[in-house]
């Protein structure tokens, strides 16, 4: 079980007080009440600039926030991201935020003949997307293909595994008692250290 998890909090609302935070707080509870060390990454706190051409990903300038989040994911051993479901995807400042963190040397290396190297190995990872869809629309209409492509496309890549993920669907119209359910169960996986 991971003793240290680094938090990515991918909703792009400064301001807080989405669900978004709040499944974040249960998790931090969970894990804390369970003697795990949490670390969070607050990604509209933030601010970096977008990486424009293949130049900068591959070695250009790397902000001191982005040194500090890569420092905070290295010293990890599991990864929780949460994010809001935005128009088919994680939202942009999220998705700014992991081309800069997830580039080379960092996440994985280059070793010729269009091989890679992992270098994040021996980390797991849950990702939680909150929609106002219903879960199972995604999932199976659309076939969860963005949280399909950040599961294999950058974390497995990266050497991250398993990844597993929470979905909570139609989040503006939920009671409140589903709602304390699904904080009970962000609690429950902190404490798990999953």
């Amino acid at each position: 079980m991971a003793q240290h998890i680094a938090v990515i909090q991918g909703h792009p609302d400064p301001a807080g007080g989405h669900l978004c935070n709040a499944l974040e707080d249960a998790y931090r509870t969970g894990a804390e009440s369970a003697g795990r060390e949490v670390e969070t990454i607050d990604v509209a706190q933030l601010e970096f600039p977008l990486i424009r051409n293949k130049k900068d990903f591959e070695d250009g300038e790397r902000p001191d926030v982005i040194t500090a989040a890569q420092a905070t994911i290295h010293r990890s051993e599991h990864l929780l991201i949460v994010y809001p479901l935005w128009l088919g995807t994680m939202p942009a400042l999220l998705k700014a935020f992991l081309e800069q963190v997830f580039r080379y040397d960092f996440a994985f290396q280059p070793v010729g003949n269009g091989r890679f190297e992992s270098r994040l190995k021996g980390r797991s990872a849950r990702v939680v997307v909150t929609m106002g869809m219903p879960a199972l629309a995604y999932r199976w209409y659309f076939r969860a293909h963005s949280l399909k492509s950040l599961e294999r496309n950058i974390l497995k890549f990266a050497g991250i595994k398993p990844v597993r993920e929470n979905l909570f669907g139609l989040v503006e119209n939920v009671s409140d008692a589903r709602r304390q359910a699904w904080l009970q169960q962000m609690q429950r996986l902190g404490a798990a250290g999953r």
